[in-house]
């Protein structure tokens, strides 16, 4: 090979790399230590609860009223920051970490969705709220459902936005999810599928929305982050073993349930292909006199694609 071809090659490849490093927009994410040290819209506060869990949450606005909201699979509490700014101007808004993600602590445990319920009854408890209007998003929703079922007497509201749960699945298919959705699948997925997977939650992502990308992306630093990644595999399997949809009729308190028309996750679209419509209708039928709210040009974030929506109805709901 000719010095000039080989120069040529050289230069390309060199060029190549530059604009591909260029084009990368996370490129200058700074590290973290652990997942604690990720920027939250609000301040961060912390309780100790029974099994040695420290849960974190936001705690903004005053009222006769506490919205108590739970976040989803994979998420967080700063999913709800839209909702908090606007809603804390008429009420207590309380979004919390579950134990294992974000700021709480992260000391192995079952993912059992009545694992968690009992850790939201023990802070409702610890915390004296009283009832809660208890908002939960995908997983959330189904914590919050348990929630509602086992405890009422903590419930005086269920607002549930694309919540998991309403979707049947049989031993195969729990199989399925639990052999697939492995602590390492969820350590290795790369910045391309973290970006894939996250836009895939809205019809179309919102350019504040971002943030989410990058915090993922810089979690994967911090030395906390395998726990994160085991608390996100038990919870899947948490889902699919601990059903609620034959319970639903069990649920007593008035509930709001949201749903985006263009919800890509519900149902499972490998699994049990169809439309969100029919489930979303399906689930609400079984809960008596819900209201269901179905939001056109919507995906599975809801709460926060269009938090007016959101915000609206859900304040309507409570007054």
């Amino acid at each position: 090979m000719n010095k000039r071809l080989l120069f040529q090659i050289v230069s390309s490849a060199f060029v190549f790399m530059f604009v591909m490093s260029s084009c990368n927009p996370y490129r200058n994410l700074a590290k973290i230590q652990s997942m604690s040290d990720i920027k939250y819209a609000y301040d961060v506060h912390y309780i100790n609860l029974p099994g040695d869990i420290r849960l974190a949450y936001m705690d903004e606005g005053k009222g006769s009223e506490t919205i108590l909201m739970i976040h989803g699979l994979g998420s967080y509490s700063q999913a709800w920051k839209k909702n908090i700014v606007d809603l804390s101007s008429k009420y207590r808004v309380i979004a919390i970490d579950l134990p294992g993600y974000g700021k709480s602590s992260k000391k192995p445990h079952s993912g059992l969705m009545s694992f968690y319920a009992g850790v939201i009854a023990d802070f409702i408890k610890e915390m004296n709220l009283g009832k809660v209007n208890l908002a939960g998003h995908s997983m959330g929703g189904q914590i919050s459902m348990v929630l509602a079922i086992e405890h009422p007497e903590l419930v005086k509201r269920l607002i549930l936005v694309d919540p998991a749960g309403f979707e049947a699945f049989h031993a195969g298919q729990k199989d399925w999810f639990k052999e697939v959705m492995t602590p390492n699948l969820v350590r290795l997925t790369s910045v391309d599928a973290i970006e894939t997977n996250l836009a895939s939650n809205f019809y179309r992502m919102p350019s504040d929305a971002k943030f989410m990308i990058e915090d993922r992306i810089a979690w994967r630093d911090a030395s906390d982050f395998e726990a994160y990644c085991l608390a996100v595999s038990r919870s899947v399997a948490g889902m699919v073993d601990e059903p609620v949809l034959n319970k639903l009729d069990r649920i007593s308190v008035p509930t709001l349930i949201f749903f985006g028309e263009n919800d890509l996750l519900i149902p499972n679209r490998y699994l049990n292909p169809g439309f969100t419509k029919k489930i979303a209708e399906y689930g609400a039928s079984k809960i008596k006199g819900s209201k269901l709210i179905l939001v056109p040009h919507c995906g599975h974030f809801m709460m926060f694609e269009k938090s007016d929506v959101f915000n609206r109805e859900t304040a309507a709901f409570i007054q």
